[in-house]
């Protein structure tokens, strides 16, 4: 049997990893959306394409091991700090915002810039579904880096 040390520690690597995942599948939308000419319709269905399978290959797992391993370290914790609270309240929002809402919209965007390429314009259903994608995202920015703050800073760490 794993002793409790070696146990934790194995939990925080896998919430590091699941971390990387996550910051790393989202980061890497925005760099490709950014790359990539989004007036070319074919480079448009091929980010879209990219986006989606990153978001189930890299950030819903990152999320739930980060989550899942998370939730194990909290263990540590007889008594919750706020800021504890308030990180968990923060990853709670961006793990409903992720699987709620961004990565359900996913295969949508894809075949939205799928009908587009076919039509030979951005239609304005891809318009629509692009900008509350971007706002869902953005609105994720703040949250994820105060998840991150508190998660290194740990103020007046108790346990």
């Amino acid at each position: 049997m794993m002793s409790k040390p070696v146990f934790y520690k194995l939990m925080l690597l896998l919430h590091i990893i699941g971390t990387v995942m996550y910051v790393g599948g989202i980061l890497s939308h925005i760099v490709i959306a950014n790359v990539l000419d989004q007036t070319d319709l074919d480079a448009l269905v091929n980010t879209a394409i990219y986006k989606e399978q990153s978001a189930f290959i890299l950030i819903v797992p990152g999320i739930a091991i980060k989550t899942i391993s998370g939730l194990i370290l909290l263990t540590k914790y007889k008594k919750k700090p706020v800021w504890l609270k308030v990180k968990l309240g923060l990853a709670v929002f961006l793990l409903v915002n992720a699987i709620v809402f961004l990565t359900p919209m996913m295969p949508e965007l894809t075949e939205l810039a799928k009908e587009s390429r076919a039509l030979g314009e951005l239609t304005p259903q891809y318009h629509a579904k692009e900008h509350v994608e971007k706002l869902v995202g953005m609105s994720n920015a703040l949250p994820l880096l105060l998840v991150l703050i508190l998660g290194v800073m740990k103020p007046k760490r108790a346990k």
